[in-house]
């Protein structure tokens, strides 16, 4: 019988189908020395970034491909069906929107054209703050300016993949929140070039997670950005960056799809071959009907993911399409983990299987990058027309 997700069936097949056999060079055995080792997956990205997926949203004119979201989100997807972490090098697909959508024609020189060539790399996002959380408009990091440079001070959390990363998108108060015109005025987005901030201004320290993020909290002391580095106008940066979570939403749905279509593949494959009481497991239907659901909730959020990308795609509004999107997809990769762990039973925790790894990194998109009841609550009021709740 058919694989009903094999990557012939559903959109961008060519693409996919390269995807999956370059992750093929990068199997379980790769991906569990890397979470054992709590190493940052090099080989891997470096394998992406030379056959030119992490450039598909850089336009031709800048040495990119050229390419839509759907086709950004495919990539993704097949890396997670494969088995693997797109969460490694995922931000430089929707971090450099900002700069697409609103850096200058000098700006997009300067920096597109040698992260299309796999020359920088653009993975940081420099928004989160301890004490901000998810309200971002409340962030107390500062850019003061200073003739042609701002000076930078505060503190950053969740910042993933920062020792990764030759550049940053920081998004800081430009003006004091009590004398902006509004709360989501007077921040501004900045290109930071962390290779020339390390050591001078900028002190970057590892969070130890229960998964291999390679997440960090970053530190700001006086440092100084050049004011060649604002991105469009001062204060607008809010704006520009609301421009890159839909795209960012829809690429972490597709990601969830692929984790699911991988936990369905493996469970299915196991309650095929697992023999107890010498019949296998799968012709219970205490252990088909919970992989049946899951196959359901999977397919019916893949619809969801690919009509937001669609909309995104052809410049249509898509912030309630995108919100649902990452929902119901995080919903289903974490309905399938946790079918795929109890199908597995004991041998769902042995690490050689898999499963606790994608279930540990899966897990992640209940909170990250937006959590669920942020969603649920953005769905109640702009969507529904319910009071707003915070």
């Amino acid at each position: 019988m058919p694989d009903a997700t094999a990557p012939a069936a559903l959109p961008h097949a060519e693409i996919r189908a390269a995807v999956a056999r370059l992750c093929a060079d990068f199997p379980g055995e790769y991906w569990r020395r890397v979470d054992g080792e709590r190493a940052y997956p090099t080989a891997f990205v470096q394998a992406l970034t030379k056959a030119g997926y992490l450039a598909c949203l850089i336009p031709t004119d800048y040495g990119g491909s050229g390419l839509g979201l759907a086709a950004a989100a495919a990539i993704l997807e097949e890396i997670h069906r494969s088995g693997g972490n797109g969460a490694a090098c995922h931000a430089q697909m929707y971090v450099m929107g900002t700069l697409l959508r609103h850096g200058s024609h000098a700006q997009k020189e300067r920096w597109l054209r040698p992260i299309a060539a796999g020359e920088l790399r653009l993975q940081a996002f420099g928004v989160t703050e301890p004490a901000a959380g998810t309200d971002t408009t409340a962030i107390r990091t500062t850019a003061v300016r200073r003739g042609d440079r701002y000076v930078v001070n505060g503190q950053k959390v969740w910042t993933s993949r920062a020792e990764h990363s030759d550049l940053m998108l920081l998004l800081a108060r430009t003006t004091p929140r009590e004398q902006a015109v509004k709360k989501t005025a007077g921040l501004s987005a900045f290109l930071v070039d962390l290779r020339a901030a390390r050591g001078k201004g900028v002190t970057i320290r590892p969070i130890r997670t229960m998964l291999n993020h390679a997440t960090t909290e970053v530190f700001f002391e006086d440092l100084e950005v050049p004011a060649e580095n604002l991105i469009g106008s001062e204060g607008d940066g809010f704006r520009y960056i609301l421009d890159g979570m839909n795209a960012e939403r829809i690429l972490i749905a597709a990601e969830c799809i692929g984790d699911s279509r991988w936990f369905i593949a493996k469970a299915t494959e196991y309650a095929k071959s697992r023999v107890i009481f010498n019949r296998p497991i799968g012709q219970n239907q205490g252990v088909q009907f919970p992989i049946a659901r899951a196959y359901a909730a999977s397919e019916a959020a893949d619809l969801m993911v690919q009509r937001a990308a669609a909309l995104y795609d052809v410049g249509e509004p898509c912030a309630k399409e995108a919100n649902m999107a990452k929902l119901l997809a995080a919903d289903a990769s974490w309905q399938a983990a946790d079918m795929c762990l109890q199908t597995h039973g004991g041998f769902g925790f042995a690490s050689e299987y898999d499963v606790e790894r994608k279930f540990r990194e899966t897990r992640l998109y209940q909170v990250a990058p937006i959590s669920t009841n942020l969603i649920l609550a953005y769905l109640a009021e702009h969507v529904l027309g319910l009071p707003r709740s915070y």
